[in-house]
This record gives structure tokens, sequence and C-alpha cells, in this order.
């Protein structure tokens, strides 16, 4: 009974020292004015905040920070105090994650951005063995990365996200996956000569989760931004600010008119919280996933 109360009295030391106090959430800064990435996350962040009201001001780094530093300079406690990335299992071993997947799983829903000569090509694809014989590009320390090589693909790699255009441009690789929460905005941007488009028929799908992480020790704030994500997913704010940002994604991307292939995942952590059907994407109209389950080692 005691420890009942003890409990409940530092909940409510919690709650009122969280609403009298400041809240100054440091965020890396977008890698320029065109980068529209950071949009959504950061309304997403603001809702949160204030559905639980605090005094709260979201102020980006004085620097431009690739995700790699983003990620490294939260785990010293330097410069930022919240980053938003794609999870895995080392990311949770470093890092304070906030296990509300802030895209609802459409992180692992990926269409293609390929070089407009290799139209052709795409189209006669009609098995992921031969999707196999083609070759991604992605971000040397992403893990998706990991997660299509581990399904059998040749991934060749940039440090840099701008470069990895600049690779596609080049032909040293042949598609790109990308997000349907990303691809739209970053076709627009690195798109200058017109030389890329968007694939229309096929998809990789694979479970995974963009969260919020703070540092190790920022227990508070991290408590602070998941009690108020909690509370705009059971006021239905949450879904009405995803669905208005990104509807217009999902009737560009034709997804019924796809054939998504199933990716494993094995590097998502066990904690990953799959059983809440609240928290995730579910396409309402007809989608033809195929389940690679046994393709590649």
């Amino acid at each position: 009974m005691i420890k009942v109360i003890l409990s409940f009295l530092v909940l409510i030391a919690f709650s009122a020292n969280s609403l009298a106090a400041s809240w100054r959430i440091n965020y890396p800064r977008p890698m320029s004015e065109n980068d529209r990435r950071a949009d959504y996350p950061l309304k997403l962040l603001a809702l949160a905040l204030e559905e639980t009201g605090v005094n709260f001001k979201l102020v980006a780094s004085d620097r431009i920070m690739p995700q790699s530093k983003a990620l490294k300079r939260l785990m010293d406690n330097r410069e930022v105090n919240v980053v938003w990335s794609m999870t895995d299992e080392q990311r949770e071993e470093q890092l304070l994650p906030i296990r509300i997947p802030i895209y609802k799983g459409l992180i692992g829903w990926r269409i293609f951005l390929i070089r407009k000569d290799m139209d052709s090509r795409f189209k006669y694809i009609q098995s992921f063995e031969h999707l196999l014989k083609l070759y991604p590009i992605q971000g040397s320390d992403w893990p998706d990365t990991k997660i299509l090589q581990a399904n059998g693909f040749d991934v060749l790699t940039a440090n840099e996200h701008d470069a990895l255009f600049t690779m596609l441009a080049n032909a040293q690789g042949d598609f790109f996956p990308r997000s349907v929460v990303e691809i739209f905005e970053e076709i627009k941007t690195y798109n200058p000569d017109n030389e890329f488009e968007i694939e229309p028929k096929l998809g990789l799908r694979y479970p995974a989760a963009m969260y919020y992480f703070v540092n190790k020790n920022s227990v508070p704030l991290a408590k602070l931004i998941e009690t108020g994500l909690e509370k705009a997913i059971k006021s239905g704010k949450f879904d009405e600010l995803f669905y208005e940002e990104h509807q217009a994604y999902f009737d560009q991307a034709d997804m019924n008119k796809r054939t998504f292939h199933q990716l494993q995942n094995t590097y998502l952590p066990i904690k990953t919280p799959l059983h809440r059907k609240e928290l995730w994407f579910e396409n309402k109209q007809p989608t033809l996933i195929i389940d690679t389950d046994g393709v590649g080692p």
C-alpha cells in the first residue's frame, strides 16, 4: 500500500514539474530550406507537447546535421535532445525510444525512384528473383540497408543523403527505394533535370517504425512526449494530422495497383508494439502483397 501511495505521489510530482517547466526541444536542422522531411515530425511533436499542456519551444540546431551525426550528438547529449529515426536494435540500445511509430509503419512501404532510361527494364520484372538482379541504392548507415541485404539484395551505398540521388543519376545503381511518405517531395527537390520518375507498379514492404529518440538519461522528456502522443492517439488528433499530411501521397502512389513484395526484417526490436493495431497504417484498398519468405540468404 505504501509503495502504491509513493508511486502516485511521484506521478503527481512529475506532472506538476512538467507543467511548470518551460521545455526547450532542440532538433536537427534540415539539410536545406527545400528539405521538407522534418515538417510532419515537427508538427506531430508540437501536437504531442500541446496535448500535455506544457510550455515548450522547438528550436533547430545551429548547424545542419546529417542523421548519423545527429544521432551521435544525441547520444553524447550535445546540441540536440530529440531526433526522429527508423529504429533497430542498435539504436534502441544506444538511445531511449518513444515506441510510437510516427509514420504508422509507412516508412517500410517502399516504392522506387528510377531513371527514366530504366523504365523499360522495370516493365519486364515479373518476380522477386528478377528484382534481386538489380542494384538498389541506400544510405550506408540506414537500417534499410541491412534489411535489403538480408533479403538478398546487393546494395550500393553512400554516406550523404544528397549523394544517393547523384549516384542514381550517374547509373551507379538501378533504383532508390523510398517510402511513400518521402518519395513525392524528394522527386520535386532532387529532379531538376527531369531525369527521374517513380516506377508505377512495384514496391517492397517490411515491418519498420520511425520513432522519436532522446538521450538515455532524458527519461522525463521521453515520458512527456509519450504522454502527449498517447493523448493525441486517444483523441483522434494523431490520425487526423497523419492523414491530412499524407493522404495525397497514398492517392499518388496508387498503392492498390502495385505489387508489394513482403520482406523480412530480422532487425526489428522485440519491443516494437506490433500488437497495437491503432498505431499502424492499414491500406483500406485491396493491395497485392507477395510473401518472399525463403528467397535470398
